[in-house]
C-alpha cells in the first residue's frame, strides 16, 4: 500500500448551524473531540456534512478550520470535494490542496447519471489538478450513480494520486469483487452496519457517521480489525449494531445530528433545508437507544 495512503478510523463530520450559518465555534470544538478520542482522519463536508447545501465560500471554509485545527496533530484531513460539475470538483480540489488538507474524497457526480466513460473522465481530470492522494466516493444510493469495480480499478492503475475508494452501495459482493481483482487497492467503509465485514475481508479503514457520536468506539473498532484481532473487532461492531440502525432511520444527517444535540454536542437542531428535523417518533427512538452508550463529551 502506498501512494500516501489515507486510512484507519476517519469521521465524516457534520457542519453545525447557528441562525442558519455555519457554528465555526462549535465546528471546531466537535474536530478537537474527535482528535482527542484516536481517530486518524477527519472529513469535513461529505454528504454528512450537508455539502449540497452549503455554498462555496462555507464549504471552503469548513475545510480551513478542519486545517487548522489538525495542525500539529497525528490526525489528518481528507477534505470533501465532490460536484456534479468537473470544473467545481477540480477547483475544491485545489482549494484543499492550497490550504494544506492531506487528501481529498471526491463524491460520484449526482443527478446527472454520467457513463462510466463520464466518471473515468471527471475523476481523471480531478486526479491531474492536484498533486495529493484522492479516494474515490460510491454511494449510489444518494448519487443516482454506480462506480463500477472495472471504473474504479482503471483511475487507480492509471492516476498516480487515486489510492482507493469509499464504498458505501451496501454490497459485500462488490467490496469483495473490488479487492479479488486489484488487491493493492485501498478499500475503506462507508456504511457503518457493515464497517466489521468490510475490514475483516481486506478493508483498510472506515469513514463513520457513527463516530460523530462515538469517536473512541469506532476508532478502536477499526484498529482492532488492523491488528487482525476480529474476535474484539466484531464484538464492537455488534455492539454498536443498534446505534448504527437508528442513525439512519431518516435521511442522513438528520439522525446523528439529533442524537449529538441530545448528547449535548451540538447546542442548536439545524439543518438546511430540504433536511429538517426527524419526527417526533424518531426523536424518542434516537433518544431510547443512546441510552444503551457511554457517550463521551467535550
Amino acid at each position: 500500500m502506498d501512494k500516501n495512503a489515507i486510512i484507519g478510523a476517519m469521521t465524516a463530520l457534520v457542519t453545525p448551524f447557528k441562525n442558519n450559518k455555519i457554528d465555526e465555534q462549535c465546528y471546531a470544538k466537535l474536530i478537537q473531540r474527535q482528535i482527542d478520542n484516536g481517530i486518524n482522519a477527519v472529513v469535513p463536508v461529505g454528504t454528512t456534512g450537508e455539502s449540497a447545501t452549503l455554498t462555496h465560500d462555507e464549504h471552503k471554509a469548513c475545510i480551513e478550520i478542519a486545517v487548522e485545527v489538525c495542525k500539529n496533530t497525528k490526525v489528518k484531513v481528507l477534505a470533501g470535494a465532490g460536484s456534479n460539475a468537473t470544473h467545481e470538483a477540480v477547483d475544491l480540489a485545489q482549494f484543499a490542496r492550497d490550504c494544506g488538507a492531506d487528501g481529498i474524497l471526491s463524491v460520484a457526480p449526482y443527478y446527472n447519471k454520467p457513463t462510466q466513460k463520464g466518471l473515468y473522465e471527471h475523476y481523471k481530470a480531478i486526479a491531474m489538478s492536484v498533486d495529493i492522494p484522492v479516494l474515490l466516493y460510491n454511494v449510489p444510493g444518494r448519487t443516482g450513480c454506480d462506480i463500477a469495480t472495472e471504473t474504479a480499478i482503471d483511475l487507480f492503475r492509471t492516476c498516480e494520486n487515486i489510492y482507493g475508494i469509499k464504498e458505501a452501495s451496501g454490497s459485500i459482493d462488490k467490496c469483495v469483487d473490488l479487492l479479488a481483482h486489484e488487491p493493492k487497492m485501498v478499500l475503506i467503509s462507508g456504511e457503518d452496519a457493515i464497517n466489521y465485514p468490510i475490514l475483516s475481508n481486506g478493508g483498510k479503514g472506515v469513514i463513520s457517521v457513527t463516530s460523530n457520536l462515538l469517536p473512541d468506539r469506532i476508532s478502536m473498532l477499526t484498529h482492532r480489525a488492523l491488528e487482525e484481532n476480529y474476535k474484539e473487532a466484531k464484538q464492537i461492531n455488534d455492539e454498536l449494531y443498534n446505534i448504527n440502525k437508528i442513525l439512519f432511520c431518516e435521511s442522513n444527517p438528520i439522525p446523528i445530528k439529533t442524537a449529538m444535540h441530545i448528547a449535548g454536542l451540538i447546542e442548536n437542531l439545524e439543518f438546511r433545508l430540504p433536511l429538517c428535523p426527524p419526527s417526533k417518533e424518531n426523536y424518542a427512538k434516537i433518544q431510547e437507544v443512546m441510552k444503551q452508550y457511554n457517550i463521551k463529551g467535550f
